[in-house]
Protein backbone atom coordinates (compact mmCIF):
# COMPACT_ATOMS: atom_id res chain seq x y z
CA UNK A 1 0.00 0.00 0.00
CA UNK A 2 2.84 2.33 0.81
CA UNK A 3 4.33 1.68 -2.63
CA UNK A 4 1.01 2.46 -4.33
CA UNK A 5 0.81 5.76 -2.46
CA UNK A 6 4.39 6.66 -3.39
CA UNK A 7 3.81 5.68 -7.03
CA UNK A 8 0.86 8.10 -7.07
CA UNK A 9 3.24 10.92 -6.12
CA UNK A 10 2.14 11.19 -2.50
CA UNK A 11 4.14 10.72 0.72
CA UNK A 12 3.37 7.53 2.63
CA UNK A 13 4.14 8.24 6.28
CA UNK A 14 2.85 5.02 7.90
CA UNK A 15 0.46 2.23 6.94
CA UNK A 16 -0.75 -0.16 9.65
CA UNK A 17 -3.50 -2.75 9.33
CA UNK A 18 -5.40 -4.65 11.97
CA UNK A 19 -7.97 -7.42 11.53
CA UNK A 20 -10.82 -5.27 10.22
CA UNK A 21 -9.33 -2.00 8.91
CA UNK A 22 -6.21 -0.13 7.86
CA UNK A 23 -4.86 3.24 8.96
CA UNK A 24 -3.02 5.08 6.19
CA UNK A 25 -1.22 8.30 7.09
CA UNK A 26 -0.34 10.25 3.97
CA UNK A 27 1.23 13.59 3.16
CA UNK A 28 -1.24 14.49 0.42
CA UNK A 29 -0.43 17.17 -2.13
CA UNK A 30 -3.15 19.85 -2.25
CA UNK A 31 -4.05 19.20 -5.90
CA UNK A 32 -4.73 15.49 -5.27
CA UNK A 33 -8.19 14.29 -4.31
CA UNK A 34 -8.23 11.92 -1.29
CA UNK A 35 -11.03 9.79 -2.78
CA UNK A 36 -8.98 9.22 -5.95
CA UNK A 37 -5.99 8.07 -3.91
CA UNK A 38 -8.08 5.73 -1.74
CA UNK A 39 -9.79 4.31 -4.84
CA UNK A 40 -6.39 3.58 -6.40
CA UNK A 41 -4.98 2.09 -3.18
CA UNK A 42 -8.01 -0.19 -2.79
CA UNK A 43 -8.01 -1.27 -6.44
CA UNK A 44 -4.29 -1.91 -6.72
CA UNK A 45 -3.92 -3.61 -3.33
CA UNK A 46 -6.92 -5.91 -3.85
CA UNK A 47 -5.59 -6.85 -7.31
CA UNK A 48 -2.19 -7.65 -5.77
CA UNK A 49 -3.73 -9.72 -2.96
CA UNK A 50 -5.86 -11.68 -5.43
CA UNK A 51 -3.08 -12.12 -8.03
CA UNK A 52 -0.72 -13.43 -5.34
CA UNK A 53 -3.50 -15.58 -3.80
CA UNK A 54 -2.70 -14.20 -0.33
CA UNK A 55 -6.18 -15.10 0.98
CA UNK A 56 -8.65 -17.90 0.28
CA UNK A 57 -11.35 -16.80 -2.12
CA UNK A 58 -11.58 -13.34 -3.60
CA UNK A 59 -10.43 -10.38 -1.51
CA UNK A 60 -12.34 -7.10 -1.70
CA UNK A 61 -12.37 -3.94 0.40
CA UNK A 62 -15.66 -2.80 1.86
CA UNK A 63 -17.34 0.29 0.45
CA UNK A 64 -16.45 3.63 1.97
CA UNK A 65 -13.59 5.12 3.93
CA UNK A 66 -12.84 7.94 6.32
CA UNK A 67 -10.39 10.79 5.79
CA UNK A 68 -9.30 13.11 8.57
CA UNK A 69 -6.94 16.05 8.19
CA UNK A 70 -4.25 16.96 10.70
CA UNK A 71 -1.86 19.90 10.87
CA UNK A 72 1.87 19.35 10.49
CA UNK A 73 2.29 19.99 14.23
CA UNK A 74 0.32 16.78 14.94
CA UNK A 75 2.44 14.54 12.70
CA UNK A 76 4.29 12.82 15.55
CA UNK A 77 1.11 12.26 17.61
CA UNK A 78 -0.77 10.75 14.68
CA UNK A 79 2.21 8.58 13.74
CA UNK A 80 2.43 7.17 17.29
CA UNK A 81 -1.34 6.60 17.39
CA UNK A 82 -1.25 4.57 14.18
CA UNK A 83 1.90 2.71 15.23
CA UNK A 84 0.09 1.44 18.35
CA UNK A 85 -3.08 0.22 16.62
CA UNK A 86 -2.86 -3.39 17.74
CA UNK A 87 -2.61 -2.42 21.41
CA UNK A 88 -5.19 0.35 20.98
CA UNK A 89 -7.80 -2.03 19.55
CA UNK A 90 -7.51 -4.41 22.47
CA UNK A 91 -9.31 -1.66 24.41
CA UNK A 92 -11.46 0.02 21.76
CA UNK A 93 -13.21 -1.66 18.80
CA UNK A 94 -13.12 -0.12 15.33
CA UNK A 95 -16.70 1.19 15.39
CA UNK A 96 -16.12 3.02 18.66
CA UNK A 97 -12.87 4.48 17.33
CA UNK A 98 -14.56 5.67 14.14
CA UNK A 99 -17.50 7.27 15.95
CA UNK A 100 -14.95 9.03 18.16
CA UNK A 101 -13.19 10.52 15.14
CA UNK A 102 -16.45 11.73 13.64
CA UNK A 103 -17.40 13.42 16.89
CA UNK A 104 -13.91 14.89 17.45
CA UNK A 105 -13.91 16.41 13.96
CA UNK A 106 -17.54 17.52 14.33
CA UNK A 107 -18.66 15.57 11.27
CA UNK A 108 -22.43 15.04 11.26
CA UNK A 109 -23.54 11.46 10.65
CA UNK A 110 -26.49 9.13 10.95
CA UNK A 111 -25.37 6.09 12.88
CA UNK A 112 -27.81 3.75 11.11
CA UNK A 113 -26.02 4.30 7.77
CA UNK A 114 -22.38 4.12 8.85
CA UNK A 115 -21.88 0.41 9.26
CA UNK A 116 -24.81 -1.11 7.40
CA UNK A 117 -22.29 -3.13 5.36
CA UNK A 118 -21.19 -4.93 8.57
CA UNK A 119 -24.60 -5.97 9.83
Amino acid sequence: MSGIITNKGQKSIIVIGVSDHVHVFVGLKPAHCPSDLIRDVKNNSSNFINDQKLVKGKFAWQDGFGVFSYSHSQLNNVYKYILNQEEHHRKKPFKEEYYGFLKKFEIPFEEKYLFEWIE
